[in-house]
């Protein structure tokens, strides 16, 4: 079971390092390329543990290259990680840098100069100081007690521990300030993986020096059984965010493809409200630029633009009997702004219109682009419901625009003053 779960583990990990590759390459981001180099790590060093990958490598003419390969790989993990705590801070700037920013600076600047030394000297150790005569089990208990082999593995553990606990410190600190659920859950989990590197590896130092009469497979299950958690947790860590981000975009294409009938109708209609003319539903909805989010800002501030120019085309009495109309139905508020936008924008295309605009639909408790958005689709799934029957017979009810206009206040002011409407 233990071997499946390696395997298992070492595949995801390839995929993430995989899905992360494109956008490391492409935008030359230091988070991107430090996440990247994190997974890349974690990826090479569970690939080692696979039975038939560290058979193949021990067995090769350099004895017990899967645990050389093992430890720096994880070694170069664990950098990037600090590289990514330190992206996310960015350059330093003038004044005065919070402590723990500081720390990590100073940190990651040590650790990258002494990594250099480390992985120097675990080579040299590896070829020359370590007693390589036959494949091991498992490399720490096998030459427990050998100097060689004990400083070999110190070397790494406590280049792992420090720098696993600086990242253990400065996810945890980082999710308690998140103000995104997803992003806090993701660090979360991050800093509970270094903390379980920053406490293994004491362990094992301890092991290495001071044999505790444990067999080689035993120590091996829990040498694997703790780097697959610890693999794990990270990778689970590190996607959430980026889950997160792409469930958004994910709802924000599919509001834009259910808003664009709604959309098309009303800048097919007000052409000049539109930032540029709308394209069939297939093109709007394979572009790449701009963002999703902006996309859906401007299309719901063009089809607010556009209702607006609505109150020309409508009565006094239209949403009245609008409001008549749907009391009766599931979702009667924005049944309702359905049926009067869908009856004033008959009137434009019958030419009716009015000089004065008559007040326009009711004020929501909107606080962003989003929720209005997501009220546009409860009107567009009701917008698209209604036949020309009902219109015409709403038309009836209300009358037709221009006979004996209303002032109302919001507009008074400004016939006072002279101002257009």
């Amino acid at each position: 079971m233990l071997d499946g779960l390696i395997y298992a583990t070492a595949i995801a990990m390839t995929l993430v390092t995989l899905w992360r590759l494109p956008a490391a390459l492409r935008f030359r981001d230091p988070l991107r390329l430090a996440l990247w180099g994190c997974s890349a790590g974690f990826a090479v060093a569970m690939w080692c543990r696979v039975p038939e990958v560290k058979y193949a490598l021990d067995r090769s003419p350099i004895t017990d290259l899967s645990a050389l390969l093992k430890y720096l790989s994880s070694m170069l993990a664990i950098l990037a990680a600090l590289n990514y705590i330190t992206a996310i801070y960015g350059k330093p700037r003038p004044g005065r840098t919070p402590r723990h920013i500081s720390v990590s600076r100073r940190v990651s600047r040590v650790a990258h100069v002494s990594a250099f030394g480390a992985v120097a000297a675990m080579v040299v150790l590896f070829f020359t100081a370590v007693d390589r005569g036959r494949p091991s089990v498992d490399f720490a208990t096998d030459h427990a007690g050998q100097w060689g082999a004990a400083a070999f593995i110190s070397i790494d553990y406590v280049y792992l521990g420090a720098a696993s606990a600086t990242c253990a410190y400065q996810w945890a600190k980082a999710s308690r300030r998140a103000e995104i659920p997803a992003l806090r859950l993701g660090l979360t989990l991050m800093a509970c993986s270094t903390v379980i590197y920053t406490l293994y590896p004491t362990v094992r130092i301890f092991t290495v020096w001071a044999p505790t009469g444990a067999s080689a497979e035993v120590m091996r299950s829990v040498s694997d059984s703790v780097n697959i958690l610890v693999a794990c947790l990270w990778a689970t860590g590190a996607s959430i965010p980026a889950t997160h981000t792409a469930v958004t975009r994910w709802t924000s294409w599919r509001t834009l493809n259910a808003l664009y009938p709604l959309w098309r109708e009303l800048t097919g209609a007000f052409p000049h409200v539109a930032f540029r003319p709308p394209r069939s539903r297939f093109r709007e909805m394979i572009r790449t630029s701009p963002p999703l989010d902006v996309r859906l800002d401007r299309w719901t501030q063009e089809i607010g633009d556009a209702v607006e120019q609505l109150r020309h085309h409508a009565t006094a009495d239209l949403l009245i009997c609008a409001e008549a109309a749907t009391e009766s139905l599931a979702d009667p508020e924005p049944a309702a702004e359905a049926y009067w936008i869908k009856a004033a924008l008959q009137n434009a295309r019958w030419g009716r219109r009015a000089v004065l605009p008559v007040e326009g639909l009711p004020d929501k408790p909107l606080t962003d682009s989003q929720a209005e958005a997501f009220w546009l689709t409860r009107v567009q799934d009701v917008y698209r419901t209604i036949t020309p029957e009902q219109v015409c017979q709403l038309l009836d009810e209300a009358g037709a625009p221009g006979h004996r206009p209303r002032v109302y206040p919001r507009d008074a002011d400004r016939i006072a003053q002279g101002r257009s409407l």
